[in-house]
């Protein structure tokens, strides 16, 4: 069970701690329970009813009406809810009411809503990378379990992979050539997955080399397949005191070769980059930096696999 203080809700949900106090006060909407203290705590049930809350209130109901519903009925009119797919707050309480409930079929339904309406691009950038920040959070209160994480991750990498899939392939002799690959016991690999999306969409052609590969691999790789760069992620592995003898390590290997670092790990201050790399600290950095590298626009259209 989570517990929750009344600021976590509000960072959740994206409703206000002073309305939620209101809407407890004048609608019973929620009943937290009361420390020693008179510190107002709340569950995991709380939290699921909010986010339902959420979803009518910003879709234009009542509070006032929306408080009438049993759990039943609050649930039914959430799923029946014909959604905005270009609001995105309300995207994400939606998914996180689904995942909760372990609902994938409502969650595969809302992220093929969200793509139809918004684009591949768009829906992962400010749909699924908020909903795994949302997840983040609720982590460390303790209110997701290892079952949560692997349906949406899972859920999303299948969404990815079918992005990706649905693309023309590009010739290697004729474009730019990228080699992705995540460092050897490092398994984290949705934005991995996502930056080889960006990649092949833009018309660049991408070695996937995907999890857990041992940097060694990577001279044999660089010489036959002579790429114009290496990108990985840092999440997890390597350890933070090794994290430079790593990046010391990949130069070592593939000294004449760019390199494109992403990743938590990366961003700590005492990282020194050698000249052929580059730290990229959000994913739309470098969404920027492909398109600098891609010489003329690439047009490009993709439907969702319904899967």
């Amino acid at each position: 069970m989570g517990h929750f203080s009344i600021s976590d809700l509000e960072q959740l949900s994206g409703i206000k701690a002073h309305t939620i106090r209101i809407w407890e006060q004048r609608y019973g909407i929620l009943r937290p329970v009361r420390t020693a203290t008179n510190i107002r705590t709340y569950c995991d049930d709380d939290l699921r009813r909010l986010l339902n809350v959420a979803t009518l209130y910003n879709r234009g109901h009542r509070i006032s009406r929306i408080a009438q519903l049993s759990e039943q009925e609050l649930a039914k009119a959430v799923i029946s809810c014909d959604e905005d797919g270009n609001n995105c707050c309300q995207q994400v309480n939606s998914l996180l009411a689904a995942m909760l409930r372990m609902d994938e079929p409502q969650l595969s339904c809302l992220m093929n809503r969200a793509v139809c309406n918004m684009g591949f691009e768009d829906a992962i950038l400010h749909v699924a990378y908020p909903f795994l920040q949302r997840i983040g959070v609720m982590w460390q209160a303790g209110s997701v379990n290892p079952a949560h994480e692997h349906l949406v991750t899972n859920l999303l990498r299948q969404k990815i992979m079918a992005g990706i899939d649905n693309l023309a392939p590009a010739q290697p002799a004729e474009v730019k050539r990228w080699v992705l690959f995540l460092p050897e016991g490092e398994m984290h690999e949705l934005a991995l997955l996502f930056m080889n999306y960006v990649l092949r969409v833009r018309g660049h052609h991408v070695l996937y080399l995907g999890q857990n590969l041992p940097i060694a691999e990577l001279k044999t790789i660089n010489e036959t397949y002579q790429p114009f760069a290496l990108c990985t992620v840092m999440t997890a592995v390597p350890e933070r005191d090794r994290v430079q003898e790593f990046i010391d390590e990949l130069e070592q290997v593939c000294p004449d070769r760019m390199m494109f670092l992403y990743g938590p790990l990366v961003q700590q201050e005492n990282v020194r980059l050698p000249f052929n790399a580059v730290k990229v600290r959000l994913m739309t950095d470098f969404i920027s930096l492909v398109e600098e590298m891609t010489p003329s626009p690439v047009c490009y259209t993709l439907e969702m696999a319904k899967t």
